[in-house]
């Protein structure tokens, strides 16, 4: 197969790069060679390439700070490129497509574990809507496109993802590299101390990137266009025990202290996956061996200036 990758450079889109099958051509483009909120230069860009499938890693995402702040650009932002991507890859009739969504499409309160069915039937979490209507949005679309032009567009709900080309900006970064951070500079600093967001009591499952990326390759000609897929491990953990994880793997032995004043988000996240894994996929790699595998990347990194946001 021959597959363009739009966001190749980003945590998702690198870990695509890294797991594709030997007999696929994978095609990248960077921001300045091609505008993906542009509809003719994709249009043009398709025509010229005849892809058999598009994996979708574009977006614009950050964890509950950036989301909660910067609502309207992420709503926005998203829009325009998923838009743009799926309605162009339909309009050259282009055969495959996965579309990358969020858990963070599901209601802030609902039964446990999430299943697809789940979604619009209760109130988003506040913090996050903008990312959360604008990735609803683009799966209502992919719906639309197989259900109309008969074409195998297929939305995948990964779980939060953590492993090598994480983003650990202090601001925009999500949980698992926000506290890798944390806890590698206080150790590295000499500080005895690492503040973590919120109670630490709500429970958040985490799955490595590479079982992602191996899901989307797993699922991208399978013919079941229009439909939802959640991809995740099954399993949870409170935040409080990871962050215990996380010091225990970098080696801080200092206090972890918690800052009630913000927020927790959403108390639950753990996705039902029993419909992708009757498809016959299946994680591949449990969270410690996770964590220390991304920690020794993320060490070699910093001495080569590679980590993004560091």
């Amino acid at each position: 197969m021959k597959v363009f990758v739009p966001g190749h450079s980003g945590l998702v889109g690198s870990a695509v790069l890294r797991n594709m099958p030997d007999d696929t051509e994978v095609v990248t483009r960077t921001r300045s060679e091609l505008d993906l909120t542009d509809y003719n230069s994709v249009f043009a860009f398709f025509q010229s390439q005849k892809f058999d499938g598009v994996i979708l890693c574009a977006a614009r995402v950050g964890g509950i700070e950036a989301n909660s702040k910067h609502q309207r650009s992420f709503l926005v932002e998203n829009l325009n490129i998923q838009n743009t991507v799926i309605s162009a890859a339909a309009d050259t009739e282009i055969q495959n497509f996965i579309f990358l969504g969020s858990a963070c499409i599901y209601p802030k309160i609902t039964s446990q574990p999430i299943a697809e069915t789940a979604l619009l039937t209760g109130l988003l979490e506040p913090s996050n809507e903008g990312y959360a209507l604008a990735k609803i949005a683009g799966l209502r679309l992919v719906k639309a496109v197989n259900e109309e032009l008969g074409l195998n567009y297929t939305s995948l709900m990964p779980t939060n993802l953590y492993g090598p080309g994480d983003n650990f900006d202090k601001s925009t970064s999500h949980v698992a590299a926000a506290l890798m951070r944390k806890f590698h500079d206080s150790k590295v600093n000499g500080i005895e101390q690492v503040v973590v967001w919120g109670t630490g009591m709500p429970r958040r499952e985490f799955m490595h990137v590479d079982d992602m990326a191996r899901a989307c390759w797993f699922m991208l000609n399978k013919n079941v266009g229009g439909e939802i897929f959640n991809v995740g491990t099954g399993r949870d953990i409170q935040i409080s025990e990871y962050a215990k994880l996380m010091a225990q793997i970098i080696g801080f032995d200092g206090v972890i202290v918690y800052d009630n004043e913000k927020p927790d988000g959403t108390p639950k996240r753990l996705l039902d996956v029993s419909k992708i894994q009757s498809m016959g996929w299946k994680h591949e790699i449990e969270l410690e061996l996770g964590l220390e595998q991304t920690y020794s990347w993320f060490k070699h990194a910093i001495l080569n200036g590679e980590v993004r946001g560091y």
